[in-house]
């Protein structure tokens, strides 16, 4: 029997898709306001003619999708789970869309995908006096585990996209966001450098720091300082898992991925800050095999010369994936830019939510330790700003 065809694979919902007959995912749809999303872009596309109509469409909703929910976020209880539901919901509107004309309907889908997660522009204001920062978070993870998850990173991204903070160094710091999938496969496409080389590129909007956050562990921020080119077992929100090396980045092809690239936020200051409840550490931890071979060995201080990397100091998921791979492109493209990884604790429910069971999808427990850890990023990110030279 032959194999899939490319189009007719696009058109199957995916495993993340598929979670959306659940009861929370449309509760949490409801409870961020954006259920009419999906009708609105399908009633947009009827009303198309081309591809190319279609394509325009779908990304303007997309776009609306990405405002709508940092405005109803604002407005609310800083949730981000609504966005990633309704991203869901349009892309399986759009896949089970049929017009009357040919659709490349992973276009739209990449279309979608890109304007819904604030990639691919650089809206930062230029100019000398105005400090611009760049941080990325992710969608939720670990779903089948507990289909309520958010992601604390992914809330302070919306939170924080386009907000002003004010630094010790004088000058204010211009703070721009995008959320990324828990999708191996998209890291491999290229995810991560689309979103970043916009704010990278030499030019006036480049960058002065970026910090790449992700979920970490309970009660503690870790800044990592090390970050690995391997990949672990780690299953991602498609049930999918790719372990072995970093693959080579897009426009590198041909230059090996060094073993291991370097975190260069100003730590020392973000861990000695009063930014908040939760505790600021600096982890040079990192997973290694020495130079000539053997196991692998946990170091608490860092690689040691000429060694193979299993993992950073963020561990071999995607947290560490992004952490490299932003590091490996300033390397490349922007040297002596500041940038690295943060951590940040786990959001919990409280205690007699804490099952998925006692079918609450939200607390008072939830939402306050999700404004408590966005306050201490802008808090973090401010620090950081803040240690960078005059211009």
């Amino acid at each position: 029997m032959p194999a899939p065809s490319p189009e007719a694979q696009t058109a199957q919902p995916t495993i993340e898709e598929d979670r959306l007959t659940g009861a929370v995912p449309q509760r949490l749809i409801q409870h961020g306001g954006l259920a009419g999303a999906a009708p609105r872009l399908l009633a947009a596309l009827a009303d198309t003619g081309s591809a190319s109509e279609a394509t325009a469409v779908v990304a303007r909703h997309g776009r609306s999708l990405w405002r709508e929910a940092i405005r109803r976020l604002r407005e609310g209880d800083g949730d981000d789970r609504p966005l990633y539901w309704a991203r869901l919901e349009l892309a399986r509107a759009v896949r089970g869309w049929q017009p009357a004309f040919p659709v490349d309907t992973g276009a739209l889908l990449a279309a979608l995908g890109r304007e819904s997660r604030g990639i691919g522009l650089n809206g930062l204001p230029a100019g000398p006096d105005r400090l611009r920062v760049v941080m990325t978070g992710f969608d939720p993870f670990g779903l089948d585990g507990d289909v309520r998850r958010g992601n604390p990173s992914g809330a302070a991204a919306l939170a924080l996209h386009g907000t002003v903070v004010r630094t010790d160094c004088g000058r204010s710091a211009h703070i721009e966001a995008v959320v990324l999938p828990v999708r191996w496969r998209d890291f491999t496409d290229g995810v991560v450098e689309q979103a970043l080389r916009p704010y990278l590129e030499p030019g006036p909007r480049r960058v002065d720091l970026f910090m790449t956050v992700s979920q970490g562990r309970p009660g503690v921020f870790d800044v990592e300082l090390h970050n690995a080119g391997w990949r672990g077992k780690g299953v991602d929100n498609l049930k999918e898992s790719a372990p072995g090396p970093v693959p080579p980045v897009p426009g590198a092809e041909g230059v090996p991925n060094p073993p291991w690239t370097a975190g260069t936020l100003p730590h020392a200051a973000m861990t000695a800050a009063a930014t908040g409840p939760h505790t600021v550490r600096g982890n040079a931890a990192v997973t290694e095999v020495p130079a000539g071979g053997g196991d692998p060995v946990a170091r608490p201080d860092g690689p040691t010369e000429g060694s193979a990397a299993r993992a950073g100091g963020g561990g071999d998921y995607l947290s560490n994936e992004v952490a490299y791979r932003a590091t490996l492109l300033r390397d490349r493209i922007a040297p002596g830019v500041p940038g690295g990884h943060l951590h940040t604790p786990v959001l919990e429910f409280a205690e007699e939510n804490a099952s998925e069971a006692s079918g609450r999808f939200t607390d008072g427990t939830l939402v306050a330790g999700r404004m408590d850890v966005t306050a201490q990023i802008r808090a973090l990110l401010a620090v950081a700003a803040g240690t960078l030279p005059a211009g």
